[in-house]
C-alpha cells in the first residue's frame, strides 16, 4: 500500500471482455483476469443474462437450512461428475473456506476408521 502514496491507483470505468476502461478512455488488458475471478471476460452477454434472470427471482438465500432451485440442479450436475459415493454437496463462498469446511468435515469420519 506504501506504493499508493506516490502511485495513484487507476480508476476503472467498465469492463468489456478482456479490457479495462478508465473514466479518460484508457483501455487496459486485464492481463490477471482480476485475480482469476473472471475467466470468461468482463461484461460477457450470457453470464450477465443469467445473473439477471436469477436476480428477478431470489438474490441470495443462506445454505443453512435452507435451498433453492439452482443450488438444487448445480450439486445434482456436480454428483454426475464425481465418482459414486460422493452423494452430497456443501458449497462454500471461497477456496480457503471450503478446504477448511472439507477438512473439518473430514475428521469425524478419519476419528471412525480408528
Amino acid at each position: 500500500m506504501k506504493d499508493h502514496e506516490s502511485v495513484p491507483l487507476i480508476p476503472i470505468k467498465r469492463g468489456d471482455g478482456a479490457w479495462l476502461e478508465d473514466y479518460n478512455g484508457n483501455r487496459y488488458l486485464d492481463g490477471i483476469s482480476s485475480w482469476w475471478v473472471n475467466l470468461f471476460g468482463h461484461a460477457n452477454p450470457t453470464i450477465n443474462a443469467a445473473v439477471r434472470a436469477q436476480l428477478e427471482q431470489l438474490e441470495h438465500v443462506i445454505f443453512a437450512g435452507f435451498t433453492h432451485e439452482v443450488g438444487i440442479r448445480l450439486a445434482e450436475q456436480l454428483v454426475r461428475l464425481v465418482p459414486p459415493g460422493l452423494s452430497r454437496c456443501f458449497f462454500a463462498d471461497n477456496g480457503s473456506a471450503a478446504v477448511e469446511v472439507a477438512l473439518k468435515m473430514s475428521f469425524p469420519l478419519l476419528a471412525q476408521r480408528r
